[in-house]
């Protein structure tokens, strides 16, 4: 059996006035349509609540259970020679911060022992840690920071 093809009928071009709105409402249709989103990103993706006071004193209760004393990798004499490790340990292992720092806070562990030290000799001290230059500069400024706003 011979397939049957339809032809669409022409369409009656418009006169006058209603040329003009026929325009431009086949420049309207022109616009592509954004296709209609699929049923699966239409589902909700549910959020985890915020936990409320009485479960983080909760969950930090058992923290303190588990572990009473924790202890960090970093090895410090003070909570100065703490956050310089700290700034130090960006991009680098504690292993390797804890090399470097055993000598330089035999030299300076205080905010005016590490400015007296200078930025140039903190670089040798430091020199095998990742991004040395920049972390040198930053705990210099960290340094200078502590003892002015501070008073050390």
């Amino acid at each position: 059996m011979p397939k049957i093809i339809r032809k669409p009928l022409p369409k009656a071009k418009p006169t006058g006035p209603a040329k003009k709105v026929a325009k431009k409402v086949t420049r309207v249709a022109a616009i592509p349509r954004v296709p209609a989103k699929s049923k699966l990103s239409k589902t909700k993706t549910l959020k985890p609540k915020p936990w409320t006071a009485a479960e983080v004193y909760e969950m930090f209760s058992r923290f303190r259970k588990a572990n009473p004393e924790p202890k960090g990798e970093l090895e410090h004499l003070n909570p100065y020679t703490l956050l310089v490790a700290v700034v130090l340990s960006a991009q680098a292992t504690d292993a390797g911060v804890n090399r470097a720092t055993r000598a330089l806070f035999a030299v300076a562990d205080t905010p005016q022992k590490m400015l007296a030290l200078g930025e140039d000799r903190l670089r040798d001290y430091i020199k095998t840690i990742g991004l040395y230059r920049n972390k040198a500069k930053n705990v210099i400024a960290l340094s200078e920071k502590l003892i002015a706003e501070f008073n050390g």
